[in-house]
């Protein structure tokens, strides 16, 4: 693999008014989508597949495998559902590439549409990032009227309509099965699989469910090859990905790389730690996959590397965090949004993760004892593996880890009546005062 950026999705963000069709085809924009035109739907399947692209939402399921579960057979119609429900905090990499170049997305809807044989395709967007929708939604309407989109598409006799659809507001509309009820006018609550949606999702219908930044990657794929994709990343995390530092770091913001990069060029890349200051811990797919800490520097940032570390690469957003961070407070704040965030449908989460934060902002408040650590990780046991989604795995990670790494951490705080780090030392433009 080779560590040095390499901009792709990226590549036109810096391009004056990037997000307007004349910019996108000005670089070549919706060529992809002609040369798929004249592929059979099943080439470009295998073309996806021998790429070796998988999710960039999280999971890391190869996205071609994905589109090939979908039964050909079935007389319903086929659905493609991008999952633009970006909401946890730390991952932001899925609206800036929205913002910047939605073409880009739009693109990989229509040829990967065309892929799997659906006239029918919807981006479900995050409802509180009204901009993006309504950049999304003028996208669509240039995409419409130069014949991107609609009826008998460039001649190919493909028709195809994009709906952008804001929801209401949920971070459990993330979850796959979640979004397509939110979709079809229900509360969002996970469903019981299976039925899976390659086989009845959307409208109990054959449905193709994936993440924006995987449907942006294919239209770069069709264009220059599955070897070219490939050659890229490791030997089982093919291509390249958005990666998104924030906290603690001179300059935050997205670096776009092959998988496999590790954090410490990443860091070097984002100018450093804060002057006088160093790494204590941070997350490789945000704040739902377990915390690693600078021994981790050098660990490959791809789906093997990480989980061989004990986390999940996720959505590659590595929030970084200095020594002057209380972990116990960071997991907390972590933990309460997860709480909110719950649908209530399954008991382990609902209430679990309830009992996490009390139990949590007693040790955060110095008021907790040593048996309380053993209580919090006896009510993660309960919890882990045991709910409908994810979302409850997702609480109960940051709280393991940190407890794995940084158990005298807890124990200062009861034993000291208190927190020990000062709050206002590690806000990312704290005065020199305060960093002393």
């Amino acid at each position: 693999m080779t560590d040095t950026l390499t901009p792709v999705l990226t590549d036109n963000w810096d391009q004056e008014r990037s997000w307007t069709l004349s910019a996108y085809e000005e670089r070549g924009g919706y060529d992809a989508l002609k040369k798929a035109l004249d592929m059979a739907p099943d080439a470009v399947v295998e073309e996806v597949k021998d790429s070796g692209l998988r999710g960039r939402g999280g999971a890391g399921f190869p996205t071609g495998m994905k589109w090939g579960f979908i039964p050909q057979d079935n007389p319903r119609p086929k659905y493609l559902v991008v999952n633009a429900d970006e909401s946890e905090p730390g991952t932001c990499k899925d609206i800036p590439l929205m913002m910047a170049s939605p073409h880009t997305l739009i693109e990989g809807v229509i040829i990967s549409s065309y892929a799997i044989r659906a006239n029918h395709a919807f981006i479900y967007v995050r409802g509180e990032v009204l901009h993006v929708v309504r950049r999304l939604q003028r996208a669509v309407q240039e995409a419409y009227l130069a014949g991107h989109l609609g009826k008998d598409i460039h001649g190919s006799g493909y028709d195809l309509d994009l709906v952008i659809h804001a929801g209401a507001g949920a971070y459990i509309c993330g979850e796959e099965t979640a979004l397509l009820d939110s979709l079809e006018g229900r509360r969002g609550q996970p469903r019981l699989r299976p039925p899976f949606p390659a086989v009845a999702g959307l409208y109990a219908s054959p449905t193709v469910i994936n993440n924006v930044e995987s449907i942006a990657s294919v239209p770069s794929i069709i264009e220059h090859g599955s070897e070219w994709f490939s050659s890229m990343g490791t030997e089982k995390s093919k291509g390249y990905g958005i990666f998104s530092l924030s906290g603690h770091v001179n300059r935050p913001g997205q670096f776009e790389a092959p998988l496999g990069i590790t954090l410490r060029e990443l860091i070097e890349l984002a100018g450093g730690m804060r002057e006088g200051r160093e790494l204590k811990f941070w997350t490789p797919g945000g704040s739902s996959t377990p915390l690693l800490t600078a021994e981790h520097l050098d660990v490959p940032l791809d789906f093997e590397g990480i989980a061989a570390a004990g986390s999940m690469l996720g959505t590659r957003a590595l929030q970084l965090f200095d020594d002057t961070t209380c972990v116990v407070r960071a997991t907390l704040r972590w933990t309460e949004f997860y709480k909110h965030e719950s649908c209530g449908k399954c008991t382990p989460c609902r209430e679990g993760t309830w009992w996490l934060v009390q139990v949590l902002g007693r040790l955060e408040q110095g008021q907790g004892t040593e048996d309380d650590l053993d209580l919090l990780l006896d009510q993660c046991d309960n919890i882990m593996g045991r709910s409908f989604c994810a979302l409850a795995d997702g609480a109960v990670a940051p709280i393991q880890s940190s407890i794995e790494f940084f158990r005298d951490e807890y124990i200062e705080h009861f034993r000291n009546g208190g927190c020990p780090f000062d709050p206002a030392a590690s806000t990312l433009f704290a005065t020199a005062g305060a960093r002393a």
